[in-house]
């Protein structure tokens, strides 16, 4: 009767460490884009070659693009992308100072961009 209970708990251990591991493996691959923006940002800023525009620029066009798959080479899927990344340079560009991020502020702003870009460019 222990073999058994033994036997049954390593199994609820194995499926818990599994159920772990994929959730952490789920968390990485589908980041968010404030995630994405703070962390590379952060990295960036901290080069002495690298400016706030520069960074700025870079981090935008790096996260804003992360979202689309590299298969997909759909027209409209390229417009909405390159439709975010000119409305978030425009719009969101001066919400990052040196000393912060403001990747929850960037975020809700590129949200926006991406709301209206959706309506430009909704796919069919």
């Amino acid at each position: 009767m222990e073999v058994r209970m033994l036997m049954m708990e390593v199994r609820i251990l194995r499926a818990l460490v599994w159920v772990l591991a994929l959730g952490m493996l789920t968390g990485q691959c589908c980041a968010s884009f404030k995630d994405c923006y703070t962390k590379c940002f952060i990295f960036c800023i901290i080069k002495p070659s690298e400016t706030l525009c520069s960074c700025t620029t870079h981090c935008l066009k790096q996260c804003i693009f992360s979202d689309s798959t590299p298969q997909d080479v759909h027209q409209d899927v390229d417009n909405l992308g390159f439709c975010k990344l000119g409305c978030a340079f425009s719009m969101c560009s001066t919400i990052s100072t040196k000393q912060k991020p403001n990747g929850e502020k960037v975020d809700n702003c590129v949200g926006s961009c991406s709301t209206k870009c959706t309506k430009s460019y909704s796919l069919p």
